[in-house]
C-alpha cells in the first residue's frame, strides 16, 4: 500500500490530521471522502486542492468519494467567513449541483474495474426525508453547545469586529457535516473526511459524532489554504475567479494563471498541483533556478494542469495562442484561433467596424489604417509601409496589398500591427438579410 500521507507530507499538502492516521491507511484499504460546496456551476481552481488529495488517494489504492453538498449547499457553511452568504434557492442548486458533478469527473476515475472507483454522493439524498425532530433526537442530542461553541468557525464569527454574529442556521452546520460523515461510515464503511484546514472543526464533529453514536474510530486529515508569496489571494486576478470551466474562464486564461506565477510560488505550486514524482520535480526545479528566465517550472504547471483541466488539444492551443504576442506565430497560426481565444490574446485592443462588401471586394492596405482610425492619415500609413512596420495577422505587408475574406480570423476579424506593440482589431460587420 502506497503511504498516503508521506505523499501529502513532501508535496506540502498536509496540515492536521488525527493520530494514527498515517498507521491506519499504511494497514487497510480505507473509503475517504471530501465535501464540494455547489455554491456556483463551476469549482475553482482553489477547488483543485481538495480534488487533487481525492486523486491522490485513488492513487496509493483506497476509494474516493467526492460529496456535493445539496442539502449542506442550503445552510452555508461559515468556516472562514466574516458574513453570512445568501442562501440558493433549490432550481439553481440543481443547477450547479449538475456543474460540479461534471467536472469532479475530468479528475477521479469512476469507471476503473478495481474496488477503488471513485464514487459521487449528494447529501441532499439521504437529507431530505429527516424531520427535524429525527435530527434534533437522533444527532442533536450527542453533541453540546458548549462542544460546537469551542469550534473556531463559530468563535471567530462570534468575535469578529462586525458585530453580526451568526445565524442559528449557520451554527448548524457543523451538526449536518458531522450527520454526513456518520452516514457515509455506516453505509459506505468511509472512515477517512478530508479537506482545507478551514474545516478541521467541521471534519472533527464528524468523528465525535460517530464515536459518541455509534462508538467508532473514524479518521481526517486537513491541508493547508493555498497562500501566494505576495500576499493576494490565489485564484483571483483582476477579473475574479479563475474557474475550471471553459466558458467562465477560457483555456488560454487559465494556462497564463500558471505561466505568470512567480518563481516562489512556482516552487510549491509544482508539487501541490501536478502528479510528477519527486525526483522529476526536483530536478525542475534545478533546472529553473540555472535558467529562470525561461520559465520551465511555470510552463510545466500550465501544461500539467491544463491538460488534466481542458484535455491535451485546448492546452496546445493555449501554447500558441501564447506565442503569438512574442512573434514566434504565423498568420496560419492566428487564423487558426477560435473566437473567443483570440479576443482573450487582444483583451482590450481597440476595433473598428468594416462592412462585409468591402472585404468581398479587397480593402485598401492605406484605408484599412487611417480610415478606421488606427493610423492618423494616409502619410502617417505609407510612411510605415516604407519602414516595413506594418503588418496584418502578424505579417509584413507592402502598400499594394488588399485586405480579403482569406485575412480573417474566426470568420470576422483582421488584425493590424504597427511595429512590435502597437495593435488594431478589424471586425466584419454581419449585415442583415431583408
Amino acid at each position: 500500500m502506497k503511504n498516503f500521507v508521506e505523499e501529502l507530507r513532501w508535496r506540502g499538502l498536509l496540515s492536521d490530521l488525527i493520530p494514527d492516521t498515517e498507521e491506519f491507511l499504511l494497514k487497510n484499504k480505507t473509503t475517504g471522502y471530501i465535501g464540494f460546496d455547489p455554491t456556483a456551476d463551476s469549482l475553482h481552481i482553489g477547488s483543485l486542492v481538495p480534488i487533487i488529495l481525492l486523486k491522490h488517494f485513488q492513487i496509493a489504492g483506497h476509494k474516493p468519494i467526492a460529496l456535493v453538498g445539496g442539502a449542506t449547499g442550503m445552510v452555508g457553511d461559515p468556516s472562514g467567513k466574516s458574513s453570512e452568504r445568501n442562501l440558493l434557492d433549490e432550481a439553481t442548486l440543481l443547477k450547479n449541483i449538475e456543474g460540479v458533478k461534471e467536472q469532479l469527473s475530468r479528475y477521479l476515475d469512476f469507471n476503473t474495474t478495481g474496488d477503488n472507483a471513485a464514487e459521487l454522493v449528494n447529501n441532499y439524498d439521504w437529507m431530505k426525508n429527516i424531520t427535524l425532530i429525527d435530527f434534533v433526537r437522533d444527532v442533536g442530542k450527542h453533541l453540546t453547545v458548549n462542544y460546537m461553541m469551542a469550534k473556531d468557525s463559530v468563535k471567530n464569527r462570534l468575535e469578529s469586529e462586525n458585530g453580526e454574529g451568526m445565524s442559528f442556521t449557520e451554527f448548524t452546520y457543523q451538526l449536518f457535516q458531522g450527520y454526513d460523515f456518520l452516514h457515509l461510515y455506516q453505509n459506505k464503511n468511509c472512515k477517512l473526511q478530508m479537506g482545507g484546514s478551514d474545516q478541521w472543526g467541521n471534519i472533527t464533529t464528524g468523528t465525535e459524532l460517530i464515536r459518541r453514536k455509534v462508538q467508532g474510530k473514524a479518521y481526517a486529515i486537513t491541508c493547508p489554504l493555498i497562500t501566494k508569496a505576495d500576499g493576494t489571494k490565489f485564484g483571483k486576478t483582476a477579473e475574479g475567479n479563475v474557474w475550471l470551466d471553459a466558458g467562465r474562464t477560457s483555456p488560454y486564461k487559465f494556462y497564463q494563471y500558471w505561466l505568470n506565477t512567480s518563481d516562489e510560488d512556482a516552487e510549491s505550486y509544482i508539487k501541490i498541483f501536478t502528479f510528477l514524482d519527486k525526483s522529476t520535480i526536483d530536478n525542475l526545479i534545478a533546472e529553473h533556478k540555472n535558467a529562470p528566465h525561461l520559465r520551465l517550472l511555470q510552463k510545466k504547471i500550465g501544461e500539467e494542469v491544463t491538460i488534466m483541466t481542458h484535455g491535451v488539444e485546448a492546452y496546445e492551443n493555449a501554447v500558441k495562442a501564447s506565442a503569438i504576442l512574442f512573434g514566434s506565430s504565423t498568420a496560419t497560426d492566428l487564423r487558426n484561433l477560435n473566437e473567443q481565444t483570440f479576443l482573450d490574446v487582444f483583451e482590450g485592443v481597440p476595433q473598428a467596424e468594416i462592412t462585409t462588401e468591402q472585404i468581398n471586394k479587397g480593402l485598401d492596405i492605406v484605408a484599412a489604417f487611417s480610415e478606421t482610425g488606427f493610423l492618423k492619415s494616409n502619410s502617417e500609413v505609407r510612411r510605415a509601409l516604407s519602414e516595413n512596420s506594418i503588418s496584418v495577422n502578424k505579417e509584413k505587408v507592402a502598400e499594394a496589398y488588399q485586405i480579403s475574406t482569406a485575412d480573417l480570423i474566426a470568420e470576422k476579424y483582421i488584425l493590424l500591427q504597427r511595429g512590435k506593440k502597437s495593435y488594431f482589431i478589424l471586425k466584419v460587420k454581419s449585415q442583415k438579410m431583408y
